[in-house]
């Protein structure tokens, strides 16, 4: 599983670079965090960023969902479950 989500990530920043890169903190079976930096399109919906990652990995067959969001400098620490 972990694996799956680094590889996701991977193609998440391959899209999303410079504006929003994702970098995997943390990972254990049924929760994991992802630091998102960048400068962010801040017209657009900020968390929006952050559900793109959920939906790129419903595509490779991991469901998941948000349950906290810490906003830091120039980004945020999302925690995900896996459900």
């Amino acid at each position: 599983m972990k694996k799956k989500i680094e590889e996701t990530i991977q193609e998440y920043n391959k899209y999303r670079v410079p504006e929003a890169e994702a970098k995997l903190i943390s990972f254990d079976k049924e929760y994991f965090k992802v630091e998102f930096k960048g400068s962010f399109c801040y017209s657009c919906d900020f968390y929006s960023y952050f559900d793109d990652l959920t939906i790129l990995l419903k595509e490779k067959g991991l469901k998941t969902k948000i349950t906290n969001i810490k906003e830091i400098n120039e980004g945020a620490i999302v925690t995900f479950k896996v459900i």
